[in-house]
């Protein structure tokens, strides 16, 4: 088992954005505190584990940035090679530590699934691609958020999460580990409502979810500052849908002006730097408690999934 201290990351009531949000209990799950800054460490660590467990010696993957550094990460930690193509624009943060871990980076496109096409093209045979859903640990990584929440809440799950969702993984694990908890009686058949947050430049599972239908369309021109949900289609886009439409929750889309602006009130309200795509979460939480599809007395958990300081570029602009 390859391990950097992963886990176990903080649950925070925020009282101020719960009153200004009309809200009584609103709590940040701030993934700042994993190894490598966010919360793609999670997968890593057990994916990573279970290709050294099996003889795998090689490892490739696209990233927008934070899996990638994670990637290399633990690969460095489990003497696995591993090759990360991330998009050209990507933060410079990101591209120096998968170099500092040793892996080797490629920069190719606009996007990740610029990224992916470019890493299909280069991949040789002793390549083994730990993509997003493209083997099965990853997402037992994930899946302990679930668990933690559970745990920290007293074993009585929140009424709502907001999750800022490009591939999913996350909340696809979330939910898996909803129903194990369930099966092995550590709580009840109630379980929260899902909520997916996504961009406006980049919205496919929203504009899916809207259209009623199972599967999202490509997104033609993703543009958005939250590079971590910056992705056309998500591979498991059905079972995203699914999960979101089975817990009665909804998929909602925010204006990078909203992000910004949710970035600053939490800064300055709660005295944490949320990451873009953290503040995406919870500017959708703004947005939608705006039109009263929250309670006041529901309890509320926002994800932020990793370190501002990762993200100069958004930080200089945001604050001039």
């Amino acid at each position: 088992m390859i391990s950097l201290g992963e886990g176990v990351s903080p649950l925070i009531q925020a009282k101020k954005l719960g009153r200004k949000f009309g809200l009584e209990s609103l709590f940040l799950k701030d993934e700042t505190f994993q190894p490598t800054g966010s919360f793609k460490a999670r997968g890593m660590a057990v994916a990573i584990s279970k290709a050294k467990e099996l003889g795998i010696r090689k490892i490739c993957l696209p990233s927008a940035g934070n899996a990638g550094s994670a990637a290399a990460a633990y690969s460095a930690a489990a003497g696995l090679e591993a090759f990360v193509f991330m998009p050209e624009d990507v933060e410079e943060v990101c591209q120096q530590e998968c170099q500092a871990y040793g892996a080797v980076l490629d920069l190719a496109g606009k996007s990740i699934r610029d990224s992916a096409q470019a890493m299909n093209a280069h991949k040789q045979p002793d390549w083994f691609d730990i993509s997003t859903l493209k083997e099965p640990y990853r997402v037992e990584g994930k899946k302990i958020m679930g668990y933690e929440i559970a745990e920290q809440m007293g074993w009585q799950l929140p009424d709502a999460i907001f999750y800022p969702t490009g591939g999913g993984t996350g909340l696809i694990g979330m939910w898996k580990a909803f129903g194990e908890m369930e099966e092995l009686g550590w709580i009840g058949s109630k379980k929260p409502r899902m909520f997916v947050v996504q961009a406006e430049g980049c919205a496919p599972i929203v504009k899916a979810f809207k259209e009623n239908q199972e599967r999202s369309q490509e997104c033609q021109n993703p543009q958005t500052q939250a590079t971590g949900i910056k992705v056309p289609k998500a591979l498991a886009d059905f079972l995203i849908l699914r999960i979101v439409r089975e817990s009665k929750g909804e998929a909602v889309s925010v204006r990078e002006e909203q992000i910004q602006d949710s970035f600053r009130l939490c800064a300055r309200q709660e005295g944490m730097m949320f990451c873009p795509e953290g503040a995406a979460a919870l500017a959708g939480l703004q947005k939608l408690a705006g039109q009263g599809k929250i309670s006041p007395g529901e309890k509320v958990v926002v994800f932020n999934t990793g370190s501002a300081i990762k993200y100069p570029s958004f930080l200089k602009q945001v604050l001039g």
